[in-house]
């Protein structure tokens, strides 16, 4: 502890203390104060405290867009000696970075004289230059009359200064900022307009969108110098997390001259870097020779634009010369991200969707306080005119009764206590004029009551629904892009080798679900909860009117999905890209994903790791017909999709397996017949072919499903009526390819018709679709495992009107249970065995010598094998 001297004076008192304690006090005090009051922004508007002030005292010196500029001293007096007790400079150089259109992607200054350049060329003093607020800026002042924000004292308690600016805009993102505060820093990207607001009425149609989707409409940053980002891995992780790097290059094209030689032409530099520097740099790796093949340099740039030349030898090469300056100069450079920025006045680093939340917070709030400062405004109006209305009705009792007082006061008193009218009414009546009196004044008076009535109405309805306050911002956020937006400045590019947006997601199952109408979504798998049989499922989706859930697949976030439609065509997506949805929604239209053609449903999806030459594909028709194909034939599919199969007329595709070139395939019928034969009976085929028959159909028979056989496994036999049965496989015997198979199942009036046959084994779930849009999920080993041609066992008690449509098998969930879930949530029934009374498992003679008969059919040469190369060729062009 330090010794302190004692007092000549006794009145005067010293508090000894220790230095370390002081000085943490003292810099913690001077932290806060840089963090809340200097460096960092506010989230709401995006300014600075400088920035804010300057703008305000712009705006009380009536510097709007369409009056005339003042000297930049005068702003810069007003806010020093106002609102901001720092030096002029500080002011001076914040009004000026407003001013600069390759600072700011949006300037908030229209400035008058030299306010800097490009070149790292200094802005001339403040008594030169003049100054007035852009178009773009009033909107961040807009209704600053109207009691939207708050206002605090400023240093000296003279004046009051706005907390936070109103802001029909998110400053913060469409300019960006930077600002090194004690311990942190902020360096925010400014983005395109456009893209923020329709991202931001993307938020306020659908408040759970995720950043994923939020990336599809705003893809990165927007600097105001051009440019080109260079890989896109920084930008996704900024827009997740908050902070990312990313690589930004100058605009550099190399052309070639009428004399065979090349030049570099570079018409746009990465942002805030200085292009005298940048040209310098050139310069001087030329002339050291450390970059070789540079005859010359120019800069040509002008007012009209950007503009360096670089001359190349004869014998080099540019695009080399332009790698190597992409290597040694500031014409490739990284641009860090740190979305930081004050939260209630406490520094957060935020992801995209968190930065345009509050921002919309923040509308919502001004939205309210505007409408209840209108809302009070028209009432008092109203209540005047109430009373206005009242003498008009009672002029002339009211003219002697103003007559007979003898003072204003007086005859105030006496219109309050005859009418019943209050003190702000009775002094409107003896304010008012004699030419109200006359017939077009009191209807004037009349109209402009009724009209406030109905404000009063309208404004009371708003403050009553968010829906229609959040209606009122997005009208407005429509009007600012379309008065304000304007094209990409900077371009977005795949960098060679970069780190693909996968790899920043959590590889899992996913249900991929798809509707009768062509919606799409995938679910967690651990949403659905293991059950026993018979018991009655969670809700998938909500039905909706002639839609129910045809499909249900679980494939990897990682995986791409073939989308094979019932037209042969095919279709790519990675499972990350579909939207993620709650068990309950309806998902996403299929066409907002992939290009379909009219007419056009997905029959299949398939999922793949990679495309190799070891897998092949092989499809199934409803008549019969297989197609088998290498899966090295859809390692290219373009957004528009390519043709896989060529369909007979009225026939369509149902289901495509992915294969390893020597399985056994079966195929199974909804009259509960199969035909299993190995994949080498079927030749390869190209892209566009027909295919040959996989199995011979009876009349009115129809192919309901394919696997591939594995003798570990068993096959999973599902009808309408919810019965269903397990058997092993060796009871399928091999058959010949197109004969009309053996028996499956023991069909009835009480099971249906088969809907579906899956392969399963032990550790597998099942997961049952109704046409109500029900499910149901079991455990496979509890579905009792019987011969092949039995009837099978009830796995889910069907509602009227009510039959399954669709099976598909995930992972067996071990913690599987309904802790946390109401009662209402699951209904579990568990339903008794059913089986026929003599249902053993055995054929019998008449069925045994049938299913023989019909494995001994001849394999029959089909004409319609073959591949129409011209189909192919136009696909592959």
């Amino acid at each position: 502890m330090n010794e302190i001297a004692t007092p000549e004076t006794p009145s005067e008192k010293i508090l000894p203390v220790f230095i370390e304690d002081e000085m943490q006090k003292s810099y913690l005090d001077y932290s806060m104060s840089m963090i809340t009051s200097r460096a960092l922004p506010d989230v709401r508007d995006g300014l600075k405290p400088v920035h804010r002030r300057v703008m305000f005292g712009m705006e009380e010196l009536s510097l709007q867009h369409n009056k005339p500029p003042k000297k930049c001293a005068r702003v810069v007096g007003d806010v020093i000696g106002k609102y901001h007790p720092h030096g002029d400079s500080s002011v001076y150089f914040a009004l000026v970075r407003m001013a600069q259109d390759f600072s700011m992607r949006y300037p908030m200054v229209n400035g008058q004289g030299n306010f800097g350049s490009v070149d790292g060329d200094p802005p001339a003093a403040m008594r030169y230059t003049e100054c007035r607020m852009t178009a773009f800026a009033e909107e961040m002042l807009a209704d600053l009359d109207k009691d939207t924000v708050d206002f605090a004292p400023n240093y000296d308690d003279s004046l009051k200064e706005p907390t936070v600016l109103p802001s029909k805009l998110p400053f913060l993102l469409l300019n960006g900022t930077s600002g090194i505060a004690v311990g942190m820093a902020t360096n925010m990207a400014p983005h395109n307009l456009r893209e923020i607001a329709t991202g931001l009425i993307m938020m306020i149609d659908s408040p759970d969108v995720t950043v994923d989707e939020l990336i599809s409409v705003i893809p990165g940053p927007d600097f105001p110098t051009g440019g080109v980002v260079f890989g896109r891995t920084g930008i996704y992780a900024a827009y997740r997390s908050g902070k990312g790097k990313m690589i930004v290059r100058g605009r550099a094209e190399v052309i070639k001259k009428a004399n065979d030689r090349e030049e570099i032409i570079i018409t746009e530099i990465p942002y805030q870097i200085n292009k005298s520097v940048l040209y310098q740099r050139i310069c001087d790796l030329a002339r050291n020779k450390i970059i070789e093949g540079i005859s010359f340099t120019r800069d040509e740039s002008d007012r009209r634009g950007m503009r360096i030349v670089i001359g190349i030898k004869k014998d080099d090469f540019g695009e080399a010369v332009l790698n190597k300056l992409y290597k040694f100069t500031d014409l490739q450079t990284s641009f860090c991200i740190i979305n930081l920025a004050l939260v209630n006045m406490r520094p957060q680093i935020l992801s995209l969707k968190e930065l345009m939340g509050h921002f919309l917070d923040h509308r919502h709030t001004v939205v309210v306080r505007r409408t209840r400062f209108d809302l009070k405004k028209a009432q008092e109006r109203a209540h005047i005119l109430a009373g206005l209305r009242i003498a008009l009705d009672h002029i002339d009792e009211i003219v002697t009764l103003i007559r007979a007082s003898s003072t204003t006061e007086e005859a105030n008193e006496k219109l309050m206590q005859r009418f019943g009218l209050s003190e702000i009414q009775a002094k409107a009546i003896t304010d008012m004029r004699l030419k109200q009196l006359t017939g077009l004044e009191r209807e004037k008076i009349e109209q402009e009551y009724q009209e406030l009535m109905r404000l009063i109405e309208e404004l009371t309805a708003i403050l009553a629904s968010r829906d229609r306050r959040m209606q009122i911002i997005k009208g407005e956020l429509e009007e600012m892009r379309e008065r304000y937006g304007d094209a990409r400045r900077t371009e977005i590019t795949d960098a060679v080798g970069d780190v693909d947006i996968e790899d920043m997601i959590a590889e899992e199952d996913m249900v991929i679900t798809m509707t009768h109408e062509g919606y799409i979504k995938r679910t967690a798998v651990t949403e659905y909860r293991t059950q026993g049989r018979g018991g009655k499922g969670v809700k998938g989706m909500e039905s909706k009117e002639n839609d129910f859930i045809t499909t249900l697949f679980v494939a990897s976030t990682h995986a791409y999905l073939l989308f094979f439609t019932n037209k042969g065509r095919c279709y790519r997506l990675k499972v990350y890209k579909i939207p993620e949805a709650g068990r309950a929604s309806r998902g996403r239209p299929i066409v907002n994903l992939i290009e379909l053609q009219e007419g056009e449903k997905v029959a299949a999806l398939v999922p793949v790791r990679e495309f190799d030459d070891a897998h092949f594909i092989i499809a199934v028709t409803e008549r019969g017909i297989i197609n088998k194909q290498p899966l090295t034939a859809y390692a290219k599919v373009n957004r528009h999709g390519i043709r896989a199969y060529r369909l007979n007329e009225g026939d369509s595709l149902i289901e495509v397996k992915l294969t390893s070139g020597g399985d056994d395939v079966i195929l199974g019928t909804a009259q509960g017949q199969v035909v299993r034969f190995n994949e080498s009976a079927a030749r390869d085929h190209g892209r566009g072919t027909r295919g040959i028959r996989g199995i011979r159909l009876r009349a009115g028979d129809k192919v309901v499903g394919m696997i591939i056989a594995s003798e570990q496994n068993d096959i999973l036999t599902v009808t309408d009526s919810g019965y269903g049965k397990r058997t092993i496989v060796a009871e399928y015997r091999r058959t010949n390819r197109g004969g009309s198979g053996i028996r499956n199942i023991r069909l009835t009036n009480k099971n249906g018709r088969v809907v579906a046959l899956k392969r399963v084994h032990t550790g597998l779930d099942v997961m049952l679709i109704t046409k109500n849009g029900i499910i149901i999920r079991m455990d496979v080993d509890r579905i009792s495992q019987l011969g092949r041609y039995t009837q099978g066992v009830k796995l889910i008690n069907l509602d009227d009107g009510d039959s399954v449509i669709d099976i598909a098998l995930c992972d067996h969930d071990d913690s599987g249970n309904d802790e946390g879930m109401t009662s209402a949530a699951v209904i579990t029934v568990q339903a008794p065995v059913e089986t026929a009374p003599e249902d053993d498992g055995a054929l019998d003679a008449a069925d045994e010598e049938e299913d023989i008969a019909d494995a001994d059919e001849a394999d029959v040469v089909d004409e319609m094998d073959g591949t129409d190369e011209a189909d192919v060729a136009e696909d592959e062009a």
